[in-house]
């Protein structure tokens, strides 16, 4: 039995995984108003936003180790048996939610999840590698990556709905049985690499195989594994702290949004669950869009004959540019989209409608850039590093997350938001600079003499 396209087969599994993470990871944000008004009666909305920044920040800081771990499980034991120990623990930490009565329980849960959770981007990175010859791999990332907005678009209207017939806690438990559901087809179709894989077509075979031929270390003329240093080695390389430093920098933006979009409502609109549901996945849909069109924008771009360093420099720039103007005109988006429109005669929009668009078109040039970023390691390194230098990058980048997702309860004091958002703005610089100084010629990289 021949599988034509198999590929493909691989990547809408592992995108797949990506929706059910974020839906996994978005129920406690969606749930909060909810959790937080039976759990803590007795607090005001400050301390309660107080108790979530804690149980938020142990769920990034257990993230960001476990991105580090599961790098090199994914490194050891492979894709296919990596993703199947890394979302059945996500699963079972979901459901154990529904057993949570206050700050210590809901935090171990989390942690548990975090460390979990944190496999499918190493996963994913890794899986690019050795699906997708190199110029389809920008847009496989990009596919991965619009999986995490898919989620964020079908978790909120869904648990929204969900609320009105079951208490939060039953909740959980049906969300978790998503993540056993999705071993089956992962275990059945995923038996190993293309390379030894017995449903693959040899045309197929062939074509990623013959694309992945970008590192010839010893400059004989043949295709090789490329350079695979160990860990101490790929860090004494510049390129090694670009990538690792732009994902740091890049990726609070996402947090940012992924954790406070629900409260940031209920705050600053009084919002309650169901009407959170109606207006938090606006912001994924243009998170969505940012993936598949960073992914596409670089493929055609290496297809019409740009080097692969122009390229992932553009995409990741013209990404961060994006942002940086749009987290600015947070600090006041009605009146920003009201000067917009009416610029252009249109009615102007709601405050809620008017926030959630802007916030739509950051994500959208987050997902434009990170695409690009997350592809790095592989244009830098072999095949058997990877998984490695993907997992320190995300873990940098929780780390970067841990931070300011620790700082927002302050930062926000009394429903303020614009300081984070000037944050957030001078991060997409930072990202964008990483790239360009350390990293000044993106390209297989060589032993150091």
């Amino acid at each position: 039995m021949k599988f034509k396209g198999l590929r493909w087969w691989v990547v809408g599994l592992i995108a797949t995984a990506a929706v059910i993470n974020y839906i996994d990871r978005q129920a406690l944000p969606a749930l909060w108003p909810d959790i937080a008004e039976e759990l803590y009666p007795d607090k005001n909305a400050d301390e309660r936003k107080g108790i979530y920044a804690i149980i938020s920040t142990v769920f990034i800081f257990s993230y960001a180790f476990g991105q580090a771990i599961f790098g090199k499980i994914f490194d050891k034991v492979g894709t296919r048996m990596g993703f199947a120990l890394s979302i059945g623990f996500w699963s079972i930490a979901t459901a154990m939610h529904a057993f949570a009565r206050g700050v210590l329980s809901l935090s171990i849960f989390r942690s548990i999840l975090g460390v979990a959770e944190a496999g499918n981007w190493p996963g994913a990175a890794k899986g690019n590698a050795e699906w997708f010859p190199t110029k389809e791999r920008a847009f496989a990332q990009g596919l991965f990556n619009s999986g995490a907005a898919i989620g964020g678009i079908i978790a909120f209207p869904a648990i929204g709905t969900l609320s009105i017939y079951f208490d939060w806690q039953y909740i959980f438990v049906v969300v978790a049985l998503l993540g056993f559901l999705w071993l089956i087809p992962w275990w059945v179709l995923v038996k190993s690499p293309p390379s030894k894989h017995p449903w693959i077509t040899d045309e197929e075979r062939d074509y990623i195989l013959t694309g992945q031929q970008n590192q010839d270390l010893n400059e004989d003329g043949n295709f090789d594994e490329g350079y695979n240093p160990d860990t101490a080695k790929m860090l004494s390389h510049k390129e090694s702290w670009g990538v690792i430093i732009a994902s740091a920098a890049i990726d609070p933006i996402w947090w940012l949004f992924i954790f406070w979009i629900p409260i940031y409502l209920n705050e600053v609109y009084g919002m309650d669950v169901k009407s959170i549901g109606f207006y938090a996945w606006v912001p994924y849909v243009g998170a969505m869009f940012g993936a598949w069109f960073g992914g596409l924008l670089a493929q055609n771009r290496i297809k019409v004959g740009w080097s692969v360093n122009k390229t992932r420099k553009f995409v990741i720039s013209l990404g961060c540019l994006i942002m940086l103007p749009t987290l600015l005109a947070m600090a006041d988006p009605g009146g920003y989209v009201a000067s917009v429109t009416n610029l252009f005669g249109m009615t102007p929009l709601s405050g809620p409608v008017s926030a959630v668009i802007l916030m739509a078109i950051i994500l959208f040039g987050f997902q434009t850039a990170i695409g690009n970023v997350q592809t790095l390691p592989s244009d830098l390194f072999g095949g058997k590093s990877v998984g490695t230098l993907s997992g320190f990058a995300g873990m940098a980048a929780k780390l970067g997350a841990f931070g300011l997702t620790a700082l927002v309860p302050w930062l926000t004091s009394g429903g303020n938001y614009t300081p984070a958002f000037i944050i957030g703005a001078s991060l997409a610089l930072i990202a964008m600079a990483s790239v360009w100084l350390l990293c000044p010629k993106i390209e297989p990289l060589k032993p150091i003499n």
